[in-house]
């Protein structure tokens, strides 16, 4: 991964691409105040870089059919690293969990869920999650409705003046 010093272009760049991924190149540079070629090499770069991850739809899962999103606080037998990597392959393997994250404290790790309804939760949990090796425990908190939902990081723009293109 290529070093990149951001300045104030590079984190408007990153904030618009955040907030819009399918912005043309040459409304990016509008925003950003400069010319398009000199803005698609700072894209290029930031990708390059490992700041940018990659570009996706945000879709509506209760247009999909899927009403059911539930976070799932589990707790492990053995927090040896073997173990915990193991959990984390096993995890990838399944389509409805679409958040993995290892925590620090009494839970292990926290899933995001999301299923079509409870009885689709139910058996993903009983027939999967529970039965999955090294598995003691797992609470699940089902949402009632989200209130925010902001992927990414709050990047702030100001910063250091950009360098020439």
């Amino acid at each position: 991964m290529q070093k990149v010093k951001l300045d104030r272009i590079d984190k408007r760049i990153l904030a618009d691409l955040q907030e819009d991924g399918r912005m043309t190149n040459v409304e990016l540079a509008r925003r950003a105040g400069i010319s398009a070629p000199p803005c698609l090499r700072r894209v290029r770069a930031l990708e390059e870089a490992g700041f940018v991850r990659g570009y996706h739809a945000d879709l509506d899962p209760a247009a999909l059919g899927f009403n059911v999103t539930v976070f799932a606080h589990v707790g492990l037998n053995s927090q040896a690293e073997v173990d915990l990597k193991a959990f984390e392959d096993l995890v990838q393997k399944w389509p409805e969990v679409r958040e993995c994250h290892m925590l620090a404290g009494e839970t292990d790790f926290l899933l995001k869920i999301v299923e079509k309804d409870w009885d689709s939760y139910q058996h993903f949990l009983t027939k999967h999650l529970t039965a999955a090796p090294n598995v003691a425990h797992v609470k699940s908190a089902m949402t009632i409705r989200s209130a925010k939902n902001i992927p990414g990081v709050p990047i702030k723009v100001d910063g250091p003046e950009p360098e020439e293109e």
